[in-house]
């Protein structure tokens, strides 16, 4: 039987590439994005499952749950990868509380949304691998008044990591957090020094990792960062 994963924000960027990268390694793939067409066009094109996912919507999150139950029956593999960044102006004394909601709401909030709806599957099988794309920017002894909502939301998304990684303690499930590097995507723009392929590579490895991996630490390429 075939692993499965499932990767959200996965039309575009660093998420479909990682959705390549899990199709070579031979999982069957469920790509999910918010926008349909989008989705259905990359999933069309790379071959893989497709399914609409509002990270945002707890009834989307349950309909995607009852669609992965009725249509592959387990669930291998969670890359919570769907994440924005809007504040790059702004700063804390006067970033909108919406702005900063939102952020929390997308980039922390909802991969454990996602995780506490599909650990039950993971649990009944003994087998499980979640990924959260977190980034350096969330590492508390680089903290200052740049991107103050990513950087709030990645910091908590780390410990959300930890958090979830010793409540499946003694299970066969390893949660780890990944950077995946400053990758050139719409999010990290023209500048950046990495490829798709070695973004993805990082979030691949802790989706993949044997029964013997590490559990509720903090990657990027397979080594270990401090938080």
């Amino acid at each position: 039987m075939k692993k499965v994963v499932l990767i959200t924000g996965a039309n575009r960027g660093i998420g479909l590439e990682a959705a390549r990268q899990m199709k070579a390694k031979n999982y069957d793939v469920i790509l999910t994005s918010r926008n349909a067409d989008e989705g259905e066009r990359a999933a069309r094109d790379l071959g893989v499952s497709f399914h609409q996912l509002d990270v945002l919507s707890a009834k989307s999150i349950d309909a995607l749950k009852s669609h992965v139950e009725t249509e592959f029956g387990h669930l291998d593999a969670l890359i919570n990868n769907a994440g924005i960044l809007i504040d790059r102006n702004d700063h804390i004394l006067d970033i909108p509380e919406e702005k900063l909601r939102k952020t929390l709401d997308t980039n922390t909030y909802a991969p454990l949304a996602l995780t506490r709806a599909f650990l039950p599957m993971m649990i009944a099988q003994n087998y499980g691998r979640i990924v959260n794309v977190s980034s350096v920017l969330g590492q508390i002894s680089s903290f200052n008044d740049y991107t103050p909502a990513y950087r709030l939301s990645k910091l908590a998304l780390n410990g959300i990591t930890i958090m979830l990684a010793d409540a499946v303690k003694g299970k066969n499930i390893l949660i780890n957090a990944v950077h995946p590097g400053w990758v050139k995507t719409d999010m990290g723009g023209a500048e950046a020094p990495l490829g798709l392929d070695a973004g993805a590579r990082g979030l691949v490895w802790a989706a993949t990792l044997p029964d013997d991996g590490p559990q509720g630490g903090f990657f990027q390429d397979g080594k270990r960062m401090d938080w």
